[in-house]
């Protein structure tokens, strides 16, 4: 489900204000093995008029917020 996900996906936001985000790039750890061991998202959001970026969003809370046209 987690390779579903590409940036530019956007998603809401949860708690009392939530926001419009868009998935701005994927973060992939690997260990010395090679094998993929998380994957983690950074999205960014406008704020007073200013881009914000936030880091280390799992991807269940994209999917849980997806925004659906």
């Amino acid at each position: 489900m987690a390779s579903e996900i590409s940036i530019g996906t956007e998603f809401m936001s949860r708690g009392n204000h939530p926001r419009k985000c868009t998935v701005a790039d994927i973060y992939k750890t690997y260990n010395a093995a090679g094998e993929l061991i998380k994957i983690m998202y950074a999205a960014t959001h406008d704020f007073a008029g200013q881009t914000v970026t936030e880091h280390d969003i799992p991807a269940a809370t994209i999917i849980r917020g997806l925004i659906t046209d």
